[in-house]
């Protein structure tokens, strides 16, 4: 890096930020806020003695180590599986690559009740492996409840996170630094583990930020698998006791294990730069040759997308063709997939449109303040769905009777909760342009807006939609906000799949299930196959 360069990034970087960009991140900030301020009044409202009793609680400290426990494990998992994902569907000669792509990133789609009912269902001391497996004299499976049976599933179903912004990372990837590693005699392994891999490692942490979140707020696989965490102790006090404080004080300490993993993410990022030590426009690393390990990275592929995709939909289907076949009516489920996919649509937009500021603020501003509002947009998607959506119940009905109950509070629930996908995608997709194309831009008589909008958002596009590809995603699948603030009548998939699988009529249930998968797999092509492989 030369030093005019260098000296025009850190200008850049040391510039106070515009109010256009920091005005709208400190609004994101405050409506993060509103949920954990509801949790603080609800906690505090009998006193700090009952606060501290319920902290010192041995069972609560209990369920805090199994949540650690079990969103490390969870987290580790997920990385280990997407990474080589990523690389062989980005930079290999893996035969089918881009439809493996697809088929990978596919178990985002399921929903966690989904994919823990599957388990059950397939894996449990009844289920289909083992009915199956009698007439050879295998009596009992081994135990799938508890810590083992929860992390497999979460990790399954979560892994597409990291996934997808790994895959985002690594095609920004200047390959002039690879090159360079080579010519100074590196093989591929040092060169991938000490110049490709630390390229990729703010699109990493996006997506194990990510999949952290999601595990310690997951309630519907702990429950079915009956592993006690934060998400299931605080839906079992909101539902069985008349006093809610030890439901908020739970909630707390879950939104203070969250602070700890973003602190964490914090440290792992460091002060590296990312973007393209070479001027110019980008061009396409070479392929890698797999050769002879071409058939171990097929069966690595194979192995996981069966396990997190071909299973669970081959579970769905003998569902539906034995409700089918004991005559069961598929009642038309139109209106609710039209409604799911125009609440998920407007969720997208608002949350992408509510990520850039912060996610500007943190790529070209970095300091104290951005920082603290970047870590706030976490916060929402931190909080149990249940949790987060009385919160708002709370508000609307006492502070904006006129938002309850519309599609409008709807919207905002969304966004609030999966703000971070947004955030982590749209600022991997920023640190990956250089400072000095904006400043050149700049320098050319273009204001800050028109800088943003004609030359960063246009560069940082394939991040930006990933961002808003997992809102749509996510937002199809989400339950417990959808059920206590959708407007009345208003039935999305998610939702007759929970009434379905609540009643236990789980024929009934799948056929919703694979209507919300063959949905989610159009945005799904469009981050994938269509993508220009380069």
């Amino acid at each position: 890096m030369s030093a005019g360069r260098a000296t025009a990034e850190r200008k850049a970087a040391g510039r106070p930020p515009p109010p256009v960009v920091l005005l709208p991140a400190l609004l994101v900030a405050a409506a993060m806020l509103l949920p954990p301020a509801y949790l603080a009044i609800r906690a505090f409202e009998r006193g700090p003695g009952e606060v501290a009793e319920v902290l010192l609680d041995p069972e609560t400290l209990a369920v805090l180590g199994r949540s650690a426990l079990l969103a490390g494990v969870v987290t580790a998992a997920a990385v280990a599986v997407a990474v080589p994902l990523a690389w062989l569907t980005v930079r290999t000669d893996l035969p089918g690559r881009r439809t493996w792509a697809v088929l990978a990133a596919l178990p985002l789609v399921i929903p966690s009740y989904v994919g823990g009912f599957v388990l059950v269902s397939a894996l449990g001391p009844r289920g289909m492996l083992q009915g199956a497996l009698e007439p050879l004299g295998v009596e009992r499976l081994p135990e799938i409840y508890g810590f083992p049976g929860a992390a497999l599933a979460l990790t399954l179903f979560t892994y597409p996170y990291v996934l997808l912004t790994a895959r985002s990372a690594l095609r920004g990837v200047d390959p002039a630094l690879e090159e360079a590693s080579r010519n100074l005699g590196r093989g591929p392994w040092e060169t991938f583990f000490r110049v490709t891999l630390p390229q990729m490692r703010p699109g990493i942490a996006a997506g194990a930020i990510l999949v952290a979140l999601y595990t310690l707020s997951d309630f519907g696989v702990v429950s079915l698998l009956q592993y006690d965490t934060f998400s299931r102790e605080i839906y079992i006090q909101y539902r069985s006791a008349f006093d809610r404080t030890p439901a908020a004080v739970l909630g707390l300490m879950l939104v203070a294990l969250a602070a700890a993993v973003l602190a964490l993410e914090g440290r792992t990022r460091g002060r590296a730069a990312y973007h393209r030590s070479s001027a110019g426009a980008s061009r396409p690393p070479a392929v890698v040759r797999l050769g002879r390990w071409r058939w171990p990275a097929l069966l690595f592929c194979g192995a996981v997308v069966t396990l997190a995709l071909a299973a669970p939909v081959g579970v769905l289907l003998f569902w539906l063709v034995r409700g089918l076949v004991g005559g069961e009516s598929l009642q038309p489920l139109w209106v609710a997939a039209a409604n799911s996919v125009v609440a998920a649509s407007l969720a997208a937009a608002a949350t992408t449109l509510g990520a850039l500021p912060v996610a500007a603020l943190s790529a070209r501003h970095p300091g104290v303040m951005a920082a603290s509002l970047e870590r706030l947009a976490y916060l929402g998607y931190a909080l149990p769905g249940i949790a987060l959506a009385l919160s708002l119940v709370f508000f609307g009905a006492n502070y904006a009777p006129a938002l309850y109950q519309t599609l409008a509070m709807l919207i905002f629930a969304y966004a609030v909760h999966f703000m971070p996908q947004a955030v982590g995608a749209t600022r991997s997709a920023l640190l990956q342009i250089k400072p000095s194309v904006e400043e050149a831009a700049h320098g050319l008589g273009r204001g800050r807006v028109m800088t943003l909008a004609t030359v960063s958002v246009p560069l940082a596009a394939p991040g930006i939609l990933a961002g808003a590809a997992l809102v749509f995603l996510t937002t199809l699948k989400e339950l417990p906000a959808t059920l206590l603030l959708s407007p009345t009548g208003f039935e999305t998939l998610a939702t007759r799949i929970w009434s379905a699988t609540g009643d236990a009529f789980f024929a009934r249930a799948a056929a919703p299930a694979l209507l919300l998968i063959a949905i989610s797999a159009l945005p799904m092509y469009l981050l994938t196959i269509r993508e220009r492989v380069r």
